[in-house]
């Protein structure tokens, strides 16, 4: 709502934008403070002074807000941009754009809203420690034939359970932990059945193979027990595999993330650690025609060759026979063999003889020509070669190399060396 100017047609009176706003400000005042109003949070920010500012907003519309920083510190949570909150305050109007404006006092939030925000923050804080990895969940043990059970007594959840195995693998001794599923002492009832069980994984008779922790369906507060943080890790130090069967198939709880394997159901969860039994049978039954056959195919292969050996035995003529051509023929193989490979050496050593001849003759041709190299390489640095064109070397008394003026005195006897021979010199003054 915003006010720019106004005359109030019935008296004639003109009023000033202040003046209205505030007239305006004092019928909402009178009318509907202090109120109440729920709604979801949007566009959340906290100033540096402390103070927040958020509009509230709803399918219908949306109201600005401003919490100012003394009521903004008496917050018990941390607001967030789409949380469902339900704020107290004053409604007025912020005369410096003439729009509504609710200074809130209070705020809290407001029934699954708030939960659902509760799970996120804790969903995510258990993610980032590593209890959600699918690296850390166990497989189901193919054949279980013990298995715990947490729930309520009362449960229509055990019920289920007790239906489904009885149904399909009779055999699998169930030993039920009962606790609270709902309630404020249900998370530590849960976990204490839970902890119950887990000495009967390491009984030498018959140990725990599984646990299903179940519930029936229900509201987000109805399931809240099952998104306990301690319960969670609970969930994820048990000595065996646990599945998780609670609530319906769109239901979703923390457990269902740490549990080794989610079941959409307390029916389902009993499936999975229980095969059919029929099945079960049906298996063993080709496993039993199969060992069968295995069984007579083997009898008949040791048959047929005892037959063999016994054939054998009754012409020892035959079978020496058959072995000396057996040693005639190795023996020729091994000649063979041996003149073959005396060929084969022979070759080999004509081949190793031409590649030596080869290379000592290519490695002669080398270093005769690296030696004419290096020869005319010395020859060029022959310092004949350079007074030949020319020049003259200079050297003092001692036969030392004169290369600078500085090496020289007025009166110095020097020698200067040319191409045919060498001149006594004598160093005169200047002018």
């Amino acid at each position: 709502m915003s006010f720019s100017s106004f005359q109030d047609t019935s008296t004639g009176r003109s009023w000033t934008v202040a003046a209205l706003c505030r007239a305006v400000a004092d019928q909402l005042d009178a009318r509907f403070n202090p109120v109440t109003v729920r709604g979801e949070l949007s566009g959340f920010t906290r100033a540096a002074s402390g103070h927040c500012y958020f509009t509230l907003k709803d399918e219908g519309g949306q109201l600005r807000c401003a919490m100012f920083r003394r009521a903004a510190s008496q917050l018990d949570f941390e607001p967030r941009d789409g949380a469902l909150v339900e704020v107290t305050g004053r409604l007025g109007v912020y005369e410096a754009r003439g729009d509504l404006q609710l200074v809130a006092e209070t705020m809290r939030q407001a029934g699954q809203g708030a939960l659902y925000e509760q799970f996120l923050r804790l969903k995510a804080k258990l993610q980032a420690q590593g209890l959600f990895d699918v690296e850390r969940k166990r497989e189901i043990p193919a054949f279980v034939r013990h298995v715990g059970v947490v729930t309520s007594l009362g449960a229509a959840a055990l019920h289920d359970v007790v239906t489904a195995l009885r149904r399909r693998a009779p055999h699998v001794r169930v030993t039920v932990a009962p606790a609270l599923v709902q309630g404020a002492g249900a998370p530590a009832s849960l976990m204490q059945a839970l902890q119950s069980l887990w000495p009967l994984a390491g009984q030498p008779s018959q140990p725990l193979q599984a646990i299903l922790l179940v519930r029936g369906g229900g509201s987000l507060e109805d399931l809240w027990a099952f998104n306990d943080e301690a319960l969670a890790h609970g969930v994820a130090q048990s000595p065996v595999p646990v599945i998780s069967g609670v609530g319906h198939e769109t239901d979703f709880t923390i457990a269902d993330f740490v549990a080794d394997v989610r079941a959409p159901t307390p029916t389902a969860a009993a499936e999975l650690v229980a095969g059919s039994r029929v099945r079960a049978l049906e298996q063993l039954q080709v496993l039993q025609h199969r060992l069968e056959r295995s069984s007579h195919r083997h009898t008949e292969r040791q048959a047929q060759r005892l037959d063999g050996l016994a054939a054998r035995l009754s012409r020892p003529q035959a079978v020496l026979m058959q072995q000396q051509r057996w040693l005639d023929r190795l023996g020729e193989r091994i000649r063979n063999s041996r003149s073959t490979r005396a060929l084969q050496e022979r070759h080999r050593l004509r081949r190793l003889q031409d590649r030596l001849v080869a290379g000592v003759s290519g490695q002669s041709r080398q270093h005769v020509q690296r030696v004419d190299q290096l020869a005319w390489r010395l020859k060029a640095l022959d310092p004949h070669q350079v007074l030949e064109r020319g020049y003259a070397w200079l050297s003092d008394e001692q036969g030392l190399a004169i290369a600078s003026v500085q090496q020289l005195k007025v009166g110095q006897a020097v020698q200067a060396t040319l191409a045919d021979g060498q001149v006594p010199l004598q160093v005169l003054p200047k002018g």
